[in-house]
């Protein structure tokens, strides 16, 4: 069945997302959020996910809370950044999370990166935003198979989902059988592979096949695949073209030759890269800094 804004799955705890959301990373042009956001809600995306580290938190609350739309039609994710993890820290870090984004609640919350040593007592304090209502939904985002494991080792309650990169370079095969078989949802960061994959061959002659834009066939493709899409767009007509898919069906040919695009290539950070995520705390505090003193 082809999927629009308004087709959602359910997660393993009974809740619901949309399939096809926004995301925000790197959106820093503050009157571009705010438009964006706006933008994505008229257009029918209930589905917003931001991240602490984003330094946007403030003008995706502000954006949301102008909209109009009742909150209880809203899917609203964010994430915990690498220098906040930790049991205490967490609880710190997400009532400031919270109050950014002027809600009562999140829809989802999630460990951004599995620091090791930290994300165990990360965990922890999720499972206590849950119980306590303060978040519907706990979750992770760029764990491998190895770190689910550590962490279901510990675990009162499963994550519900795991936001990773994924595209047809690094379509996750492996680690999507493992999260299919623990009833974990697959969410893709970086669905198009930031934008590497908009003048590959195959992919431009399958878009001219259809009548479609590149990017749709890649959104199109994800969503064959059972896997939650947040793609990043400032702009109108972006916005509008990758929640408009439902007008084309990639047939079994075309997703036969996606599938053979894989080559294991990250366009992010690896998730064992160590020396990536002990420098990325400094950042953080850089991050946080400047938003105390804006405030």
């Amino acid at each position: 069945m082809m999927k629009t804004l308004q087709d959602k799955m359910v997660l393993s705890n009974g809740q619901h997302i949309p399939y096809i959301g926004l995301g925000v990373f790197q959106m820093s042009e503050q009157n571009y959020i705010t438009q964006a956001v706006m933008q994505a809600i008229q257009t029918g995306y209930r589905l917003f996910d931001t991240a602490a580290v984003y330094n946007n938190e403030k003008k995706v609350g502000s954006a949301i809370k102008e909209c109009h739309v009742a909150r209880q039609e809203l899917f609203i994710s964010s994430k915990i950044w690498n220098g906040h993890q930790g049991y205490d820290e967490t609880l710190f870090a997400f009532e400031r999370t919270l109050r950014n984004l002027q809600l009562d609640y999140l829809d989802l919350y999630l460990i951004h990166w599995p620091i090791s040593g930290k994300y165990l007592d990360t965990w922890r304090a999720f499972e206590r935003l849950l119980k306590e209502g303060a978040v519907k939904s706990i979750g992770v985002a760029n764990f491998k198979q190895h770190h689910l494991e550590d962490l279901f080792r510990v675990a009162n309650e499963k994550p519900v989902l795991n936001q990773v990169e994924t595209h047809p370079l690094l379509p996750q095969n492996e680690l999507r059988e493992f999260l299919k078989k623990n009833e974990i949802a697959h969410a893709a960061w970086s669905p198009l592979a930031k934008g590497t994959l908009m003048q590959h061959p195959v992919i431009t002659s399958i878009a001219k096949k259809h009548g479609a834009f590149v990017d749709q066939v890649i959104l199109q493709w994800h969503l064959n695949r059972n896997t939650i899409i947040i793609p990043k767009s400032i702009t109108s007509s972006r916005i509008r073209e990758n929640s408009n898919l439902a007008y084309f069906k990639l047939d079994e040919d075309d997703m036969r030759k996606l599938n053979k695009l894989e080559s294991g290539k990250y366009v992010g950070p690896d998730p064992d890269d160590l020396a990536y995520f002990l420098s990325s705390v400094e950042r953080e505090r850089e991050f946080i800094e400047k938003e105390d003193i804006e405030a």
